[in-house]
Formats: C-alpha cells, structure tokens, sequence
C-alpha cells in the first residue's frame, strides 16, 4: 500500500521526519524516500531499496547530512519515490499513495495533448507517481491541477506535494486511504498514520475530508480547496493495515478489532463452540482474538509466538514460497499450551490459504485436538481495485475465486454466480466454506460476517468500502 510522512517546521524538519517516516514501514516493502527543502541549499532527496532491510539503517547517514525546515518523506510497495520535478510551476517535490487503474489512458492522453514522456521503471512501466505530477502540470495552478489528478484518476490518489513555500496535502477523492495533521510549537505534521506524530511532541490537528487539499506552512494550515461529502474509506484500515495506536475517522484501530473479536465470538457462542483456548495469529489477528476471550470468557493465550530478532517480515520477499517459508520459521509453538487443546485461531484474513494451512499442519503435529480458524473478516473474493495492498496478480490467487470455479465445475463464473457466494445465508456460501476448511485441514472455519463487521465500525455503511468481500462499490 504505502504510508507518508510531512514536516513545515520553522526548525530543522530532517529528526521528525525520519522518525515519522519509520513509522510507516508496516504500510510497504519495496522502496522509500525523503526529500527536504532548506532556504539555502534548496531541495535535496534520497531513495533507497527496503526490501532486504527496514528503513532506519538505510537512512541514519543519510538524515545526518540533510537539512531543510520543510521534508516530506514516504514508504512505497511499488515506485521509487519522492520524485523532485521542475516545471510552469517551478521545483517541487511530490509523493502519493493510492492506485491508478485507468494509467494506460491518461498516459495516452497526455501524449496526444502535449507529448509527455516519462522514465521506464524496471519491467517497463510508468512511476505513477510521475504520472501524478505530469497531471498536475497540465494546469496554470497547483491547487487545480492536484484537484484535476483526483478527478480524473481511477482508483484512489492521496498525495503530498512540497514546494519552497509548503507543503500541500490531498486526500483522496473518495477519502479511501487517511490524511491526517499534527501540530506541536514548532509547526506542523501530516501523515497517514496518526499515531506517527505521537512521540515526536504533536498533537492531533485535523483529518482531511475527502478530496480536501491542505497548504501547510510552519506557521499554518489553510484549506485551499474543500472536501466532498461522499466517503469510502477502506475497512480493512481497522481489520488488518492499520497499526493498533492508530485513529482513523475518530475510530481506534485496536477498539474496532476488539469489537470485531467480540461479534466473531457471540456467533460462536450461539453455535456451541466452546474450545480450550483463543489466539490470535500474530500480530494482526491479537486484538481480535482478545475482543473474543473478553466477550466468550474462554481464556486468551499465545500458544506459538512470533520471533523476530533476526527474521523479517513474512510479506517483504517478493517470491510467495519465501513469504511462506518465513513466515513458518517465525512462529515458534508452545507445546505446554498446544498439547491435547481445542484451539481457536484468529487470522485477519484468508488470501490464499498457504500460511494459515501450515500454521495448522504444525499446531496438529504439535498435539493439538482440534484448530477452529476464525478469519477477522469476510470472504475475500474480489481483488481490490483501490488500493495497492495484495500482492496477488489475480484474483484466481484467492483461495475463494479457486474454490467457487471448483464448485461451478466452469472457469469464470459470471458476476451473478460470484455474488451468492458472498450472501453468508446462501447454501452457496456454506459449500464455498466447507470445502475451504477440508482444503486447509480446519476442525472449524466461520469467516466474520460482513454485516456483524459493519456493525463493528460505527460509521455509516455507506462510508465503507467493502469491496473485496462484496463486490460493491
């Protein structure tokens, strides 16, 4: 996906920028950046490589030699950036996150009006990102070019864009991905996280809108172009991306996956489902798997926990039978609490089903009686067209697509045929989770109800995105 980070300070912006920017690395794995502006040296930037590494010791050097009391810096699963760009509009720096799913047609376009060229990336694609900023160029100002960008692209586009005068913060028109702003003596922050200011000295300011644009100096915020009223945040922010400290829309991460938890439980309760212990798959599915023992009674435990010291994290290679391997020698069992068990495990999701399969395979040979899988979502059964936060290349890679074309006995079901398997009422949907449980070898597999889920957030369904487990927009 990606994460951003922003300082106007009327001091050296570089120390809260590191730091602001490391608090992202949960949000990508490819590649990040800082770029800064100082009064006298202007702009000065760097890129770098995180997939072997994290972002802390790619950068400290280069945090020791830069200077600016403006920066903005990001985490990136796919482009390098930030990107510096000179045009009409003189020097500015600008980083986005978000994904653009019409880039062939505005690429096009934008060689028909003008004859735009661009920078091939390895594999030949195009940097959305300096596709970004060649949309915002087609207009006589910033503000109506950013504006231009988040009115033409499909998909989503959150950005941050600075110049010598400030930084300029959009989000995204549908607000799908978070912009928030920090304010402490020295000036102002923006970021996607909102915890990431925290132990830097700022307190909370403002969320954009959706589609709002922000101008952030050291000495002030000015909204120089107003939000929409229509939202469509991603939800699973609150089931898997977001980091627990975080607060989007007023709603704690950690809170919403207690809730969750919680729903997942009473449903069980009404089944008759009474295992040993509950646990949560480490770390995204802890919180959830505590909103459960604290609404069940059933007592939470760690029966494997996660080492870390030396292991990287399960999803940065970019081969699957890595991640897989990983991810397997990062979770070490506790045989004291796994032997002669009835356990209940707690995932954020099921993509493929990989993981998950030789997370049971080794709880069984370990001697547990039984493993109940309890995913802290819905089904995912269609790719999401927002957001850059799955890997898969298809959504035949969903364990669910492979199943639904299995039980159809036809490839590529129509649309129709798909949308039964997502009604949790359907004898449809039960067949689709039962031959998933006998596939990954579950005692038990119940998928979180999206309607108990929606009930879990309070917001307004209509503000939710929900997608990848409905296929509605």
């Amino acid at each position: 996906m990606g994460g951003f980070f922003g300082v106007a300070s009327r001091e050296s912006a570089v120390f809260d920028l590191f730091y602001g920017t490391d608090y992202h690395s949960h949000l990508g794995t490819r590649r990040a950046g800082m770029a800064v502006y100082d009064r006298k040296k202007g702009f000065d930037r760097s890129i770098h490589n995180i997939e072997r590494s994290y972002f802390r010791p790619k950068f400290e050097d280069d945090m020791l030699k830069m200077e600016g009391h403006l920066g903005i810096g990001c985490i990136s699963d796919y482009e390098p950036q930030p990107l510096i760009v000179r045009s009409h509009h003189g020097t500015f720096a600008i980083t986005t996150v978000g994904k653009i799913n019409n880039i062939d047609e505005i690429t096009n376009q934008l060689f028909k009006d003008n004859h735009s060229h661009f920078l091939e990336m390895s594999g030949g694609d195009i940097n959305p990102t300096e596709l970004v900023a060649s949309i915002i160029n087609q207009k006589s100002t910033l503000v109506e070019g950013i504006r231009y960008a988040q009115e033409i692209i499909k998909g989503s586009m959150s950005l941050l864009l600075m110049t010598s005068e400030g930084i300029y913060a959009a989000r995204d028109r549908f607000g799908r991905t978070p912009v928030q702003i920090g304010q402490k003596d020295e000036g102002f922050c923006v970021c996607f996280e909102s915890f990431s200011y925290l132990n830097l000295g700022y307190t909370a300011y403002k969320e954009l809108e959706p589609g709002e644009i922000a101008f952030i100096t050291p000495e002030s915020v000015e909204i120089v172009a107003p939000g929409f009223s229509e939202m469509r945040i991603c939800t699973f922010l609150w089931i898997y991306y977001g980091f627990p400290a975080s607060t989007y829309e007023g709603l704690n991460v950690e809170n919403i996956r207690y809730a969750c938890g919680g729903k997942l439980a009473q449903r069980d309760m009404q089944r008759g489902i009474h295992p040993d212990l509950v646990a949560g798959v480490p770390d995204s599915g802890v919180a959830h798997a505590i909103g459960y023992s604290n609404t069940s009674g059933i007592p939470y435990s760690r029966p494997f926990v996660k080492y870390t010291p030396t292991w990287p994290r399960s999803f940065m290679p970019t081969i699957q039978s890595r991640r897989d391997l990983i991810a397997k020698m990062k979770l070490i069992p506790v045989n004291q609490l796994i032997r002669n068990k009835s356990l209940l495990l707690i995932d954020d999701s099921i993509v493929r089903g990989t993981q998950l399969r030789e997370t049971t395979e080794f709880l069984y040979k370990s001697g547990a009686s039984e493993v109940h899988i309890r995913p802290a979502c819905p089904p995912l059964i269609y790719g999401c067209k927002y957001l850059n936060f799955s890997r898969s290349n298809s959504e035949m890679e969903l364990i669910t697509r492979r199943v639904i074309e299995k039980l159809e006995g036809y490839p590529s079901p129509d649309e129709e045929t798909v949308r039964k398997y997502t009604d949790p009422d359907s004898p449809e949907y039960d067949a689709m989770l039962e031959e998933i449980r006998k596939d990954l070898n579950f005692t038990s597999l119940h998928y979180h109800r999206l309607d108990d889920m929606i009930e879990a957030i309070p917001l307004e369904p209509c503000n939710l995105c929900t997608y990848c487990w409905s296929g509605r927009e």
